[in-house]
């Protein structure tokens, strides 16, 4: 059995369909959860990994765990080595974490990386650079007003298909050969929020126009959402990403024999967001 966390967010969910179709026994956990968010057939748990014990009954029988956690986690103080102590306990045996490109680039803590590596269980990490469903923050306002506003409409990173992270990670924990693999995972190519708002257009068979915001006006508006540290350094990666992360990974066509998918293709199946 193979035990998906976060098993409602946009990893999760294609997670536990690419586990389901290839014949797995899955369990979904989520800190809320309702029938209709896992697919039909399919046991679910509710659990807050910031207590790790109520993980216990979700694990029973479970070989594998795929791990994700959330900014709550963080921000509540969790402690990633006990809930690991109860995978451990549970006699899991393989852990795929959800970490992120910045922990490659030394933008981000490795800290969760640091209590996967020192568990005992074998072990891989998915690294992914920023999501191309990231662009559902502009939904509202392209139904609305088909348009987009945004900073540094020309500054362009392989943003990445969230099904691709699910499918790499439905690989990594259901077959040998992922142990100890790190896997950096990013889209075919840089793309600007200024190619974004075109390929939203295309998929939606109309134009969409695109309003650049300065700095100070997305400042202003993230600044509502975040804290101020992380707003200056979001912007700063933002202005001048640093060639690190404007890197196109081989990993996706590594894992999956065939390329990761384009950010067009995502606009294409996602359209309906947009309307």
């Amino acid at each position: 059995m193979i035990v998906v966390t976060g098993a409602t967010g946009n990893v999760g969910r294609p997670l536990v369909r690419a586990l389901v179709d290839a014949g797995e026994r899955v369990t979904a956990v989520s800190r809320r959860i309702s029938a209709h968010d896992v697919p039909a057939g399919i046991y679910h748990r509710q659990a807050d990994l910031t207590e790790p014990d109520r993980l216990k009954p979700a694990l029973d029988g479970a070989e594998a765990l795929f791990l994700l956690t959330s900014g709550d986690f963080m921000a509540a103080g969790g402690d990633l080595g006990a809930v690991l102590d109860v995978v451990r306990g549970s006699g899991v045996r393989r852990v795929v974490l959800l970490s992120s490109q910045g922990v490659g680039t030394g933008d981000h803590p490795s800290a969760l990386e640091d209590a996967v590596r020192a568990s005992g269980v074998e072990w891989t990490m998915l690294r992914p650079g920023a999501f191309h469903s990231n662009a559902l923050q502009w939904a509202d306002l392209v139904r609305t007003r088909r348009e987009v506003a945004a900073p540094f409409g020309d500054s362009a990173l392989p943003t990445v298909d969230p099904a691709d992270i699910a499918e790499v990670a439905a690989a990594a924990l259901r077959a040998p050969g992922h142990a100890g693999a790190v896997y950096d995972l990013t889209g075919p190519a840089p793309v600007s929020p200024r190619q974004q708002t075109a390929a939203i257009g295309a998929a939606l068979g109309e134009p969409v126009r695109f309003v650049e915001l300065t700095r100070a006006q997305a400042r202003e508006h993230m600044l509502r959402a975040m804290p101020e540290p992380v707003v200056e350094s979001t912007l700063d990666l933002l202005s001048t990403p640093p060639a690190a992360l404007r890197r196109v990974s081989p990993a996706i066509g590594h894992v999956l024999g065939r390329p990761p998918r384009s950010f067009a293709d995502w606009a294409g199946r996602n359209a309906g967001a947009f309307k």
